[in-house]
């Protein structure tokens, strides 16, 4: 009799009856927890596929290690520094840059934004900037004017098209300003071309220009503030922030990864996927309380049959092993359902865009969905285990039956 209880719990849960109203439980608790796991699926493959689409945007337009100077004259030794990051990047490209607050008129309009000073000749090889470039042209430094790359939503605040001429004013020497001692430090550049990096930030808060002019203008009077990289494979830029960090003085230089730089929003989104998670998991959760009722009212029907069972010589955890695979072989069907639902909505959105975006609102045309096999067997496993502890009340009670009792009731 060691495989008896499972044939005897296949039976009662496949077995032809009419329809009651226990049935109709056991009916609801599979739905549930197929739209339960679903519905978990389904969210955090679009967690997934919004994560991924801002990781690629991010790491397809920014450099992927930065070293930045402490001090807030820019480096201090730049032949040391130079032979320092070249001694352990090997070949890898790196690119001089300098970065700082400014205030940008173009005619009335006026904005604060970031002002990036990059090679213009070799800048495109640490950034993205050629490839995002989609009106005018690419910075020329052999301008006689020289020429900046802004953000399409900042153009758009400040009115401002290719072939404009932007004066951008320094915070550097605002002291003699306010005193009135010294004019404000500004000059003059050309709009080369307007950007698009798909990044609200990028798109809306920066210009780019050639690094001699920004770095002027800025105040670093060593040229520039520190060295961007990019590399083939963006996992090395972990292993070569570590090499740096391990020569570089942490007092004069921070060296961060695209990650670093954008750690906040990582996380963010880490604890959005967590709360989701946890929310959906109710749906699942209630689900199972149904297994727990049917599975109750099931014992109170079947009364008889388990006296008659256990009269027979089956023992207490057989008794408890049949109601128990009873909630696991429901559990099993949902969760079965489930993943086949949700591979069906994610067949559908990328195959039909079920629910498109306005590509000029959003940037992209539809939700984006990404699955992954780690989250069918955290949802899977999560169901299953939700769906065997639900059983384990009525298959307790079941077991407690008295044999005589049970027969001499009915």
């Amino acid at each position: 009799m060691n495989q008896v209880w499972k044939f005897i719990a296949g039976r009662y849960l496949f077995a032809k009856h009419r329809i009651n109203f226990i049935t109709i439980i056991s009916y609801i608790s599979v739905t549930g927890i197929t739209l339960g796991v679903a519905a978990l699926i389904i969210v955090l493959g679009v967690f997934n596929g919004f994560g991924n689409l801002i990781k690629s945007f991010l790491i397809n337009f920014e450099p992927h290690l930065k070293i930045e100077a402490v001090s807030e004259n820019g480096v201090r030794n730049i032949e040391e520094l130079r032979k320092e990051i070249s001694g352990v990047t090997g070949g890898y490209y790196f690119s001089p840059f300098a970065e700082g607050k400014v205030l940008v008129f173009n005619g009335r309009m006026n904005r604060v934004v970031n002002l990036k000073g990059i090679n213009p000749e070799d800048g495109s090889r640490t950034w993205g900037l050629k490839n995002s470039v989609f009106s005018g042209g690419y910075i020329n430094p052999a301008a006689e004017t020289p020429e900046v790359l802004i953000g399409i939503l900042l153009a758009d605040r400040l009115f401002a098209r290719p072939g404009d001429t932007l004066t951008i004013v320094s915070p550097s020497g605002i002291e003699g300003v306010a005193a009135g001692v010294a004019p404000p430090k500004y000059r003059k550049f050309v709009v080369a071309g307007l950007f698009n990096a798909n990044s609200n930030d990028y798109d809306g808060d920066y210009i780019f220009g050639p690094i001699d002019d920004v770095s002027s203008l800025l105040g670093y009077s060593t040229g520039f503030q520190g060295y961007e990289m990019r590399f083939d494979d963006v996992s090395e830029a972990n292993e070569y922030k570590a090499k740096l960090e391990s020569i570089l003085s942490k007092d004069d230089y921070a060296v961060s990864t695209w990650y670093d730089l954008h750690k906040e929003l990582f996380s963010v989104m880490q604890i959005e996927r967590w709360v989701a998670y946890a929310l959906l998991t109710m749906i699942i959760l209630v689900a199972t309380f149904n297994i727990l009722a049917s599975l109750t009212m099931s014992i109170t029907e079947k009364k008889r049959d388990i006296g008659i069972l256990r009269a027979m010589g089956l023992s207490d955890k057989a008794v408890m092993r049949i109601f128990m695979y009873q909630g696991l072989l429901t559990g099993l069907f949902g969760i079965a359902a489930g993943f086949i639902l949700a591979g069906v909505v994610y067949y559908l959105q990328t195959t039909y865009k079920l629910y498109p975006l306005d590509p000029m609102r959003f940037r992209i045309d539809a939700i984006p969905m990404e699955l992954s096999m780690s989250d069918f067997i955290t949802v899977g496993i999560a169901a299953i285990i939700l769906s065997v502890f639900s059983a384990v009340y009525p298959a307790l009670r079941a077991a407690k039956i008295d044999p005589l009792k049970a027969i001499r009731w009915e």
